[in-house]
């Protein structure tokens, strides 16, 4: 399985607590490395594989956010 790197666009960031709450939510899935994240944005290295988006677009969703571009 590969691993890709994906920079998605994240709404309703604007603060860094909004950053650590993303970063918090995106720490906790498994077979994804937290690169960076930053106010409306956050780069990942993942599987190549569909469920993982899935998952991280549901960790935002619960974080409060919304997954708007992956």
């Amino acid at each position: 399985m590969a691993v890709v790197r994906k920079t998605i666009r994240i709404e309703g960031m604007s603060c860094g607590h909004c950053v650590m709450a993303v970063r918090d939510a995106l720490e906790q899935l498994d077979g994804i490395r937290v690169d960076t994240v930053d106010i409306g944005m956050a780069t990942l290295e993942l599987n190549d594989n569909e469920s993982n988006l899935h998952d991280v677009a549901r960790a935002i969703t619960e974080a409060g956010y919304t997954l708007i571009e992956a």
